[in-house]
């Protein structure tokens, strides 16, 4: 079982823009996306403050997010890296073989990126981020560099959407 610390929640501004995002969808009907929680046992708390400061997770969760946009089903996980490329070590086997499996029963999944040196955000299509991973898995690259991903991809903020990754759902829905 993983343990984390605090300071062990990477991605989680990133995970806050997309949680504010998609509450703007739902309230606008344009997708009902939900964040899945992730199981954890508390090991140490500090009550003073009232904050879990040590625990394990039960179990290896799947992905980030999952719902529905306009009658597709939807699942993706959120990273973040500070580099100018992103290690395929963020990147587990068994949210692979998730998304994997949810892609061969119809649905739609990728990873939305945040590069926060350029403070730039893109979706990755599965099918991009397989090539990579099976790469590295063969002794490859270990990483995605910042110039693979597509300009059609890049997320930008629109209004109320902090995060508006729709508009690359859509351009990789138009491509498929």
């Amino acid at each position: 079982m993983g343990y984390f610390a605090t300071r062990g929640l990477r991605g989680s501004n990133l995970e806050e823009l997309i949680n504010r995002t998609n509450i703007q969808y739902f309230e606008d009907g344009l997708a009902v996306m939900q964040k899945l929680p992730t199981s954890i046992t508390p090991v140490e708390l500090d009550n003073s403050r009232g904050v879990i400061t040590l625990a394990y997770f039960d179990e290896r969760s799947t992905v980030d997010y999952m719902g529905v946009v306009q009658g597709i089903p939807v699942c993706f996980d959120a990273k973040e890296t500070n580099k100018n490329y992103l290690p395929i070590a963020n990147i587990h086997h068994h949210q692979m073989t998730f998304m994997e499996k949810f892609i061969s029963q119809g649905g739609l999944a990728f990873i939305l990126v945040n590069f926060t040196s350029s403070d730039k955000y893109y979706l990755l299509e599965f099918d991009e981020l397989k090539r990579y991973w099976s790469e590295a898995q063969s002794g490859g690259r270990k990483s995605i560099p910042l110039e693979a991903f597509k300009p059609e991809y890049e997320i930008f903020r629109h209004g109320r959407y902090l995060v508006h990754y729709l508009e690359a759902v859509d351009t990789l829905l138009d491509k498929k």
